[in-house]
């Protein structure tokens, strides 16, 4: 049943399953699902569905695209294309076996096909992904991402999830920091996911991406210190609780709304912000001049 539901589209596509079970047993297992857009998105929004997955085999990791425009620098700089996919897909492998994941799909779209908006294959794809996996949280790329590829698949990923039946939809919908971090929202509505156990395997999920890395991007480094900023800066009068944590958007009710309407969503963020900042702007009064 479970294996019928998965007709990835692309040729280049693999399925990936660490601990050697079947793909129907991985599929059925799954209770954390992240869709990143890139090799490593993963690693750097989902951490925390990465741990949560750790002592029951149960996160799946979903990368849409195939890598190949990645910028190059130091030894990858002369690489191909076709070089850098065969070379981040052995990465992403690394990665999903130190973080013992229980399931890795790589969809190796190109970005240029995930970034059109007419293009429903990918949507069909991932309907089929959601059904057959039914996840309690699903992992996305924000809605304020800078990054358009991300966006797109963001936004493809959320008109699959709405094509769902109710009791198939998940719990919770989550869009995760990467080229925006969400320090900008109002703290009632940033989703704050903790993250810091599990460091060394933090830094080592990052750092298996090494074509990255050495290529000239400090992933790595900024990750960890995005986590670490946050949870510093996330409460001005209070000590800290946690080390590291990493913000989210909630999206869920932009799948059981009638209609898609992420600018509704973010323009209520931003107007939220904007009060938060405008009340604080109290300017003082002038002091008299003297007669």
């Amino acid at each position: 049943m479970y294996d019928d539901m998965m007709k990835l589209k692309s040729e280049k596509s693999f399925t990936y399953v660490p601990d050697g079970s079947t793909l129907t047993e991985a599929l059925k297992r799954t209770t954390h699902l992240a869709i990143g857009a890139h090799p490593d998105d993963i690693e750097i929004m989902a951490f925390h569905g990465i741990q949560q997955g750790l002592d029951h085999n149960s996160f799946t990791a979903v990368i849409a695209a195939d890598g190949a425009g990645s910028p190059r620098a130091g030894k990858y700089q002369n690489i191909t294309d076709d070089q850098m996919i065969a070379t981040r897909q052995i990465e992403q492998k690394k990665a999903a076996a130190l973080g013992k994941y229980n399931l890795l799909l790589m969809l190796a779209h190109t970005s240029k096909e995930i970034k059109n908006p007419k293009n429903s294959i990918i949507i069909e794809e991932l309907a089929q992904i959601f059904m057959a996996t039914n996840p309690d949280v699903v992992y996305l790329h924000n809605i304020a991402d800078k990054h358009h590829t991300h966006v797109a698949l963001a936004l493809k990923c959320l008109v699959a999830l709405r094509t769902l039946p109710k009791n198939k939809k998940p719990k919770k919908v989550l869009g995760c920091e990467v080229w925006r971090s969400l320090d900008w929202l109002s703290d009632k509505q940033k989703v704050v996911l903790p993250t810091s156990a599990n460091e060394d395997l933090a830094l080592q999920l990052c750092q298996a991406h090494d074509s990255q890395i050495a290529g000239g991007k400090k992933y790595d480094l900024g990750t960890l210190g995005r986590r670490h900023a946050n949870a510093t800066f996330f409460e001005s009068t209070k000590t800290d609780k946690e080390s590291s944590l990493c913000f989210a958007m909630d999206l869920t009710t932009l799948i059981h709304e009638k209609t898609l309407n992420p600018k509704k969503l973010i323009k209520k963020h931003l107007a939220i912000l904007q009060k938060e900042v405008f009340e604080n702007l109290v300017v003082p009064s002038m002091p008299k001049k003297k007669k």
